[in-house]
């Protein structure tokens, strides 16, 4: 039988170190078709990518999410926060994620994967959920990147309430919005090696 983990409380996180982050040097923003076109160079010399996406929140019970409207990948060095408003730099995206033979590994992908099709007209593909990593290895509850960065490196990934709940649609995105976004792909890939180490 399967031993069974407990995940740590939130209690227990918040006496940790800080995760160390990406800083905005290693962090690109992607708004145009030919930056697009230099970050598929750049990820295509590894085969896993941390990702996730952030939309524009809703606020009232039926409103409709038009997200995601940023795109998140990232390597073990280098993040890119791709924006969608350009229709060239969208499709860039739209051919990353549905690239076989690249996984892209997050935590909490379910929704993502429903606005992704709707969005961008692409299945991800090679998508991995890593609370089901978690879940394989006998954690009884999700995980989610808190919890899974405090277990594998015995630190605390903290999140920024105002940038959770920020506008990710805006044309320009503040530097607190681009670091928040980057990491969140960023502690992704390192959770994903970590977990392949163990």
């Amino acid at each position: 039988m399967q031993t069974q983990h407990a995940t740590p409380s939130k209690e227990q996180i918040a006496l940790l170190p800080e995760f160390d982050r990406l800083g905005p040097d290693r962090i690109a923003l992607v708004s145009t078709a030919a930056q697009a076109q230099q970050a598929q160079a750049e990820l295509s010399s590894v085969t896993v990518w941390g990702f996730d996406t952030e939309s524009k929140p809703t606020f009232f019970k039926d409103q409709l999410s038009e997200g995601p409207h940023i795109v998140q990948l990232s390597t073990m060095d280098k993040a890119w926060v791709f924006q969608l408003h350009d229709p060239a730099c969208r499709a860039v995206v739209a051919q990353l994620l549905a690239l076989p033979g690249f996984t892209k590994a997050g935590f909490g992908l379910g929704d993502d994967r429903k606005r992704i099709q709707s969005k961008l007209g692409v299945d991800v593909a090679q998508m991995l959920e890593l609370n089901t990593v978690f879940r394989q290895r006998g954690y009884r509850k999700d995980m989610g990147v808190k919890g899974a960065v405090a277990v594998l490196f015995n630190q605390r990934f903290s999140k920024s309430k105002k940038a959770t709940t920020s506008n990710w649609a805006l044309p320009s995105l503040s530097q607190s919005q681009l670091v928040y976004a980057a990491n969140d792909a960023y502690a992704a890939i390192r959770v994903f090696h970590a977990l392949g180490e163990r």
